[in-house]
């Protein structure tokens, strides 16, 4: 079980760092750490799952979303005070070989509804996943798309991170 939690927070601490360091990451702070204001652990879940859901109506194909929910992690400072919240999830089409096209309209769309497209194109993998990176600076939100054509079934999985939120007066941070 501890070595399952040890290999989640590494996978998160790795998806955290690749997902960050971009145009957010500029907004605010002296630290390089993006703000993302202050709110507590529920509420920026809450807001995850918000980007979350924007990022399937951009699909336009019909499929299976995973069912999982956003999780807090700690974002390099005052682990009392402060938390990022990660929201990891797939995305099976009920047509496969419309994947492609999703990336695609992904690319084009996320611009229009205030995302910056940061990187886009093959990973180093051996199956050349076709990855797609954007932050909003207005949402204090990256996100991180990989479309998985050579798995079985073929699938979209998505990272959705926020900035560092920092908890109200008189609140902690709850961890999920």
């Amino acid at each position: 079980m501890k070595s399952g939690s040890n290999a989640k927070a590494f996978f998160v601490s790795i998806a955290l760092t690749s997902l960050l360091g971009c145009s957010m990451a500029d907004a605010e702070g002296s630290d390089g750490l993006p703000s993302a204001g202050a709110s507590t652990s529920f509420a920026a879940a809450d807001q995850a799952q918000k980007v979350s859901s924007e990022m399937r109506d951009v699909f336009g194909i019909k499929g299976k979303a995973s069912v999982t929910g956003p999780g807090v992690s700690e974002c390099g400072k005052d682990p009392n005070k402060y938390f990022r919240i990660f929201h990891p999830w797939s995305f099976t089409p009920k047509s496969p070989e419309k994947l492609g096209a999703v990336m695609e309209r992904l690319k084009g769309e996320l611009p229009k509804r205030g995302w910056k497209v940061v990187e886009y194109g093959p990973d180093g993998s051996k199956n050349k996943n076709v990855r797609l990176t954007a932050d909003n600076d207005e949402k204090r939100h990256s996100v991180k798309i990989w479309h998985y054509a050579k798995r079985n079934p073929p699938k979209l999985g998505l990272m959705v991170v926020s900035g560092c939120y920092q908890v109200p007066d008189g609140e902690k941070v709850h961890r999920f």
